[in-house]
């Protein structure tokens, strides 16, 4: 217990300490936190579709799933549900199947983790999310991470390593959760071809929200295995893959987090599939809003000399210290911004920082404001 204690106390002292907020209620582009209400720059509902009350007025009027599934799917825990949306999902990445994970954090954990074994290895970005971190490390094999979209030295890594290894697995996501700027998938395809590797692409930020359509940045390119989620652009809950029916038929068979987890209740599943089937030009339209927004954000970034290494809706802004980036978003809030502190181990020592989400329910006039006040506080990029 004193350890605990002790490190409890350390992580006070270095602005580190983390608590859950008692968030009360959210509304469009709103979110009111201790009965005040704010501006909502942390959401990664990028289209604003958890806060359409009149969305879930009519789905709820039209559907009377279940609220559990009461067991794993591989016993009694399946239905229809989930047939028509893996259904769907396959469709729309056109792959020949799709495999429903309750989380993003354990699609990303059971796929790696059972796809390589003892005398496999992976080549994984820098910077990927720790969902994907924790599967390496939970895998039975071996893992190198490549400079954060050096694929110079992800080729070097290629060459010296990957006739050493029985399967190996080249991983980036399409658009980083916390830089916003995206992965090069043609140059990643191309060397996944030269190399004989299998090449997986964590889709999560940008399924719904970013590319010419609504599968992100993959549609069209010989990427293997897709992971995505409905928890942030669709605003529901679950995650996916798709991939090949045997790669989808040995998930099945050998992850984990899929067999061994109660499965999503069904009125989330069935609610996903509805949102991308009756209601996809409510989703285009959003979708549509969302691009106008974040052009318009980064022209005014450039207006303003503000650096980013963002091309997407995620644009970081960049303070350095724990203590600044801290004191920082609570003066934000005091002027009626929420923008939470994003702070180590979630980012490197030295890239404190506060991280806009964009979403379709925001404002530019008040993204305008708001750089000007934190311009002050920038650091040169």
């Amino acid at each position: 217990m004193d350890r605990i204690i002790g490190e409890l106390n350390k992580l006070k002292e270095n602005n580190q300490f983390r608590t859950i907020p008692d968030i009360e209620a959210k509304s469009d582009g709103k979110i009111i936190v201790n009965g005040t209400e704010y501006i909502n720059l942390a959401s990664n509902d990028y289209l604003g579709i958890s806060t359409k009350y009149d969305l879930r007025k009519e789905f709820l009027e039209n559907n009377n799933s279940l609220m559990s599934s009461a067991s794993a799917r591989l016993l009694t825990g399946s239905s229809q549900d989930y047939k028509a949306l893996e259904k769907t999902i396959s469709s729309i990445f056109n792959k020949e199947s799709a495999l429903i994970f309750n989380t993003g954090y354990q699609a990303n954990l059971g796929v790696i983790s059972a796809l390589i074994q003892k005398g496999d290895i992976i080549f994984s970005d820098k910077l990927n999310h720790a969902s994907i971190i924790d599967g390496m490390q939970l895998s039975k094999g071996e893992f190198l991470r490549y400079k954060h979209l050096d694929y110079d030295h992800l080729e070097k890594l290629l060459k010296t390593k990957r006739d050493s290894y029985k399967r190996a697995l080249i991983i980036s996501e399409s658009v980083f959760s916390m830089d916003g700027d995206i992965a090069d998938i043609d140059k990643l395809v191309q060397l996944k071809q030269k190399y004989n590797c299998l090449l997986m692409i964590d889709e999560a930020h940008a399924f719904c929200a970013c590319g010419k359509n609504l599968s992100g940045l993959c549609y069209g390119k010989d990427v293997d295995i897709i992971t995505a989620t409905f928890g942030k652009a669709i605003g529901s809950f679950g995650a996916f893959c798709v991939s090949k029916k045997e790669i989808i038929e040995y998930l099945i068979n050998k992850s984990r987090s899929f067999i061994f987890s109660t499965s999503i209740p069904p009125i989330n599943i069935a609610w996903s599939n509805w949102l991308l089937t009756e209601k996809i030009n409510f989703i285009e339209n959003q979708k549509l809003k969302l691009e106008d927004l974040t052009k318009q954000v980064h022209n005014l970034l450039d207006l303003k000399g503000i650096k980013t290494p963002s091309q997407t809706h995620i644009i970081p802004i960049i303070i350095g210290s724990n203590e600044d980036t801290v004191k920082l978003s609570e003066k934000l809030r005091s002027l009626g911004y929420y923008i939470p502190a994003i702070r180590p181990p979630t980012v490197a020592e030295g890239t404190s920082r506060l991280r806009l989400s964009l979403t379709a329910d925001c404002n530019y006039s008040d993204i305008e404001k708001l750089l000007n006040i934190v311009q002050p506080n920038i650091q040169s990029k």
